[in-house]
C-alpha cells in the first residue's frame, strides 16, 4: 500500500506540466505586447520628447526582464518539480538551463522582480511633474520591500548554506 501511495505521490508531479505549457502561452503573449509597444515606437520615434524615448525603451526592457522572468520559471520549475531535462544533445542551449535549483530559482526571481520594480521607479520618476507625491511613495516603498526582501533571502540561503543544512 505504502509504495503505490508513493508511486502515486510522485506521478502527481506531472500535474504541474500544463502550468509550464501555460507559461509558454503567456510568453507568447508577452511578446505580442512586446511587438506592440516596438511598432508604436518606431511609428512614433521622430515624434517622441527625450522622455518619451527612455520612457518607451524602459518600457520594452520591463517586458524583456518580464520574458526572462517567465522562462527562468518554466525551466527551472520543471526541472525541479516535474522531471530532469536532458541537454546533452543541445550544445548550443545555455548552460544554466538545467541548473537552476530551488535556492537559485528564489533568487533569480526575486531579482528579476527588483529589476522590474527599479524599472517602474525609473519610469515613474521620467514621469514626475504628472504623479503625485502619494503615488511616488508607493513606488519607491514597494521597491524598497523588494530589495530588502531579496536580501533577507539571499542571506538567509547564505547562512543555511553556511550551516551545511541542505535546501528546504
Amino acid at each position: 500500500m505504502e509504495k503505490l501511495i508513493e508511486r502515486g505521490l510522485v506521478a502527481a508531479r506531472w500535474v504541474m506540466a500544463p502550468f509550464y505549457i501555460g507559461l509558454v502561452v503567456a510568453l507568447f503573449v508577452v511578446l505580442l505586447k512586446f511587438g506592440q509597444e516596438l511598432l508604436h515606437y518606431v511609428e512614433t520615434a521622430l515624434t517622441l520628447s527625450g522622455e518619451e524615448t527612455v520612457t518607451g525603451a524602459l518600457e520594452m526592457v520591463d517586458l524583456a526582464l518580464l520574458a526572462s522572468l517567465i522562462l527562468i520559471v518554466i525551466f527551472s520549475g520543471y526541472e525541479n518539480f516535474v522531471s530532469r531535462i536532458d541537454g546533452s544533445d543541445h550544445v548550443n542551449w545555455p548552460s544554466w538551463m538545467t541548473k537552476v535549483d530551488f535556492a537559485g530559482l528564489k533568487l533569480k526571481l526575486l531579482a528579476s522582480i527588483v529589476l522590474i520594480s527599479a524599472i517602474q521607479l525609473l519610469k515613474g520618476f521620467m514621469q514626475i511633474e504628472r504623479l503625485t507625491d502619494r503615488d511616488l511613495y508607493w513606488l519607491v516603498g514597494i521597491h524598497i520591500v523588494f530589495m530588502v526582501s531579496s536580501v533577507l533571502l539571499a542571506l538567509s540561503d547564505w547562512l543555511q548554506a553556511k550551516a551545511g543544512h541542505p535546501d528546504d
